[in-house]
């Protein structure tokens, strides 16, 4: 069981910036790769950025060049910058984490989100 617990969420005004954190608990032996992803009212949650390494990155192209991902151990970032009313959404954290090291297959687990607001 995995436990993800973000933070940083509120409200920026268009042009400015905020760092999300998202932490990992409970009982289980690795964690794989960590993520975000964001679903805003209307609209498909979509990805934003994907980590497994600091060379193995991946990010959504509405992001590309103002956002950055990193990870400390079972902590995952985002770094948002020239946050624009259009990332307005709910940031969900996701983490595909292995149980035991007998079984090896990965199972993603989801935080509850943090609300973003970029408005004046």
């Amino acid at each position: 069981q995995v436990q993800l617990v973000e933070s940083g969420g509120g409200l920026v005004q268009p042009g400015g910036s905020l760092r999300l954190s998202c932490a990992a608990s409970g009982v289980f032996f690795s964690i794989k790769a960590m993520g975000w992803y964001r679903q805003a009212p209307g609209k498909q949650r979509e990805l934003v950025a994907t980590i497994k390494s600091p060379s193995s990155t991946e990010y959504g192209d509405p992001v590309k060049g103002r956002f950055t991902i990193s990870r400390d151990k079972n902590t995952v970032y985002l770094q948002m910058s020239s946050l624009s009313p259009e990332d307005t959404a709910v940031y969900y954290c996701n983490a595909a984490a292995t149980l035991s090291s007998l079984n090896r297959l990965p199972k993603n687990y989801w935080g509850q989100g943090t609300q973003v607001t970029v408005s004046s």
